[in-house]
């Protein structure tokens, strides 16, 4: 079994700082921080991200490739499928050719990964800076060359990003430099996923010569479904003597989005020559440089990005690029990560785990790289990604949400606002359905709100409804934090109402046994996916209701007197013969060896927190962990952190530490960068999902904190591995005031928490 804790040789890397220009230092950092990858990384490297919300990267082991790269909400929209990300033009590669014409002519890109070209090599991911610093000693046959690169997305200025290379050739010629923006030719091939039955689609799997299983190192199980979109060149120029290069592009059948490179190159040097070449895939600058022995050459390029709605064209961006070229790389750097800084002042810190601590940090980070503050854009399950193609599901409100809201609360205010943005795409679905009030999408587009689910999973699409519940939570989980009553009533009480309206629709009432039922839904555990009364669904659909009820008196609005009656009347399925909840109505048997094994432990998740005695939650617990380790499922990362909040909930700090301890472990996290994955097995990289459920595992879990209308109170006693000295929240916020909230032990070895207003 690999280890997940990426190999951080320190002795190593301050023995080769000497061999390199100045570049960002990662020697002093905070090692928690800090990811690194080497040459023994080569055959299983799981590309890492640089991203800051808006825009990204994936990174490769040269630095110097071009990447698959995306932006938010820019969607492909190709008939008969359904949406998913279109990956923009490329804009990291900078390409390198010794000249060695005697060995022929190699350009570094493209010579085969080994340690014997690439020597001394490291790569570092530096969480805290979000910078990737990759070095190395590349050998072209009778020619070397110290090769530096670092590249960053720009938090400080959002449509920017730069990567800078510096190249000390260990001979005296002339060398050729390629800057290129890649323009991706049309993904092949498509399938018209939008239509196909889950038998058709997996034909057509076959009849490509696909298959749904991962390709090592980093292919997802469902690559032959999660492709990326296609992003079409409309214009395109480039400028040899400015060294700048443009284009204008657009989504299929989606919007505009432009990007732009302004290349700068040392001071006092003149290129032999310099040539602007432009074919369908690729759009470049290619110059010919003359180098000597020993001296180091930095060249940078500097690119921006814009799509319509945010941003300009591509006219625009090139005034972008051109004034950071201006400005100049260190700057721009500084800024970045001024920037990069201010958000880490916020953090959760351990005393006592090195590798907790440093999971943690990767965790935050992919969180942070790709949520937006001041927006209305969610954020996908599998980040800036094509994984789950990119759209909106619970996992925005009921995972990501709760985690980004203590700690950075204006980017899990854009994930609520996305939800006020779609509201009328909602109440159309509902009303196609003969629903009232607003029916949201279990996949929803992240820019139109539309439904998207695929047509092989549609059963998902219609019955895991649970997902308008989960909105509505979140909405007044962000009035709660906030106490903003202005919001309350512009934005988060329309959608609590109009998803009120849609329960009181959708539930179903049993004069004879005198009750509220809500049949014909999909579990959280999705391998049952028609039952009655499905547990999680029922007690989140009452929980919304009492919401909009509590919420119409606060926005002055008159509620409806059914929502508190369904609530109050809705079944909660239960065993009273062993007493204990049932995952859904006991006319289900559950016996199936589901990847959930069981969903009783969500009923503790903290934003529903359904109320029950401590005995029932002992009883629930205990009832659901025998499906749970019995399972020969692959585990699925989203149960771990549910599974240990619920330990956490009973005092069980043996058990809700196990179950921490699992997810730091477990082979769902990637080396080199911490890449974590939806299963040990199938690849479904970048899950944000899981990353934001193991911080809601000690923003909540550990802590016993829970947002309600008394405030942020302590519901349950504190919690604490046995190897931890303290956990800290740092700079928490909530109801405009600041704190640093920390768990550690008394003299007597009784765990605490103590607050501390900033």
């Amino acid at each position: 079994m690999r280890s997940a804790r990426p190999r951080l040789r320190w002795i190593a890397l301050a023995s080769l700082l000497s061999m390199y220009p100045a570049v960002p230092s990662f020697a002093s950092a905070d090692p928690s921080f800090l990811l690194s990858a080497s040459s023994n990384d080569f055959a299983t490297y799981f590309p890492g991200q640089l991203a800051n919300g808006y825009f990204s990267t994936m990174t490769a082991p040269r630095g110097t490739e071009g990447n698959l790269a995306y932006m938010v909400a820019l969607m492909d929209y190709t008939r008969d499928d359904f949406s998913r990300p279109a990956a923009i033009p490329g804009w990291t590669e900078i390409d390198y050719s010794t000249g060695n014409s005697s060995a022929g002519h190699f350009w570094m890109n493209q010579v085969a990964l080994a340690p014997a070209a690439f020597q001394n090599y490291r790569q570092v991911l530096n969480l805290h800076d979000a910078t990737l610093t990759t070095r190395y000693r590349y050998i072209d046959h009778s020619r070397a060359t110290d090769v530096s690169v670092t590249t960053f997305v720009s938090q400080a200025s959002p449509h920017l990003a730069a990567t800078q290379l510096s190249i000390t050739p260990d001979f005296d010629g002339i060398v050729e430099l390629s800057f290129a923006l890649n323009t991706w030719a049309p993904y092949q091939p498509r399938m018209p996923l939008g239509k196909l039955t889950g038998a058709q689609m997996q034909e057509a799997v076959a009849a490509h010569n696909m298959k749904l299983e991962p390709i090592a190192p980093a292919t997802s199980d469902r690559a032959a479904l999660w492709y990326h979109g296609d992003t079409h060149v409309l214009a395109s120029q480039g400028d040899a003597t400015d060294l700048t290069l443009s284009l204008d592009a657009r989504a299929e059948q989606g919007l505009r989005m432009a990007e732009a490179a302004a290349i700068s190159l040392p001071e006092q040097l003149k290129p032999v020559d310099v040539a602007f070449y432009k074919s369908d895939y690729r759009l470049a600058l290619n110059l010919h440089i003359k180098v000597a022995k020993g001296q180091t050459y930095t060249f940078t390029k500097y690119v921006a990005a814009s799509r319509e709605n945010w941003g300009g064209d591509a006219r625009d961006d090139l005034e972008l690029a051109r004034a950071a070229r201006a400005r100049g790389f260190a700057a721009l750097l500084n800024a970045h990560q001024a920037a990069w800084h201010t958000l880490w002042q916020t953090d959760v810190q351990i005393d006592g785990d090195p590798k907790a601590q440093q999971i943690v940090h990767s965790d935050l980070y992919y969180l942070l790289s790709n949520s937006t503050a001041d927006t209305a854009w969610p954020i996908g399950a599998c980040a800036m990604t094509p994984g789950y193609a990119g759209h909106a599901f619970w996992d925005s409100d009921s995972w990501v949400f709760p985690a980004l809201l203590l700690l950075h609360p204006q980017r899990a205010k854009s994930l609520v606002m996305f939800r006020d943005r779609t509201l009328h795409a909602a109440q159309q679905r509902a009303r196609e359905r003969g629903l009232q009030g607003a029916m949201y999408p279990w996949e929803a587009d992240p820019e139109k709100g539309s439904e998207q689910t695929p047509y092989f999973a549609r059963v998902l699409g219609e019955r895991e409804i649970h997902v308008n519940a989960d909105i509505a939570i979140a909405q007044w989980q962000y009035y709660l934090a906030s106490g903003d009553k202005v919001w309350l009533k512009e934005h988060g009480w329309p959608v609590i109402r109009d998803v009120a309206k849609f329960w009181a629709s959708r539930a179903s009432y049993s004069a004879e046994k005198q009750r509220y039922e809500i049949l014909h839904v999909t579990s959280v555990d999705e391998d049952y996916n028609d039952v009655p009364n499905d547990t999680f669904t029922n007690a989140s659909a009452a929980k919304a209701l009492n919401i909009a009820t509590t919420a119409s008196a606060i926005v002055g609005d008159a509620p409806d007197p059914r929502w508190s009656d369904i609530a109050a009347r809705m079944l909660i399925p239960f065993s009273k013969k062993d007493g204990h909840h049932l995952d859904f109505d006991e006319s289900v048997p559950h016996d199936m060896d589901s990847w959930g094994g069981s969903s009783l432990p969500m009923l503790s998740y903290p934003s529903l927190d359904f109320p029950m005695t401590q005995a029932l939650r002992r009883h629930d617990y205990d009832y659901a962990l025998s499906p749970i380790t019995r399972s020969h499922r692959d585990p699925n990362s989203m149960g771990l952190a549910p599974t240990s909040i619920a330990a956490a909930t009973l005092g069980d700090a043996a058990g809700a530490s196990e179950w921490f301890e699992r997810n730091i472990t477990a082979d769902v996290i990637k080396p080199p960068f911490n890449v974590r994955t939806e299963t040990a097995t199938n690849n479904t990289g970048y899950f944000l999902t899981a990353s934001a459920g193991l911080l809601q595992n000690m923003v909540y879990g550990f802590s016993g904190l829970r947002i309600d209308q008394a405030g942020l109170v302590e519901a349950y006693a504190p919690v604490l591995p046995s190897s931890w000295k303290s956990l800290t929240l740092k700079h928490v916020r909530f109801r405009g005031i600041t704190y640093d909230i920390t768990i550690d032990r008394d003299a007597t070895g009784k765990t605490r928490l103590t607050r501390t207003v900033r």
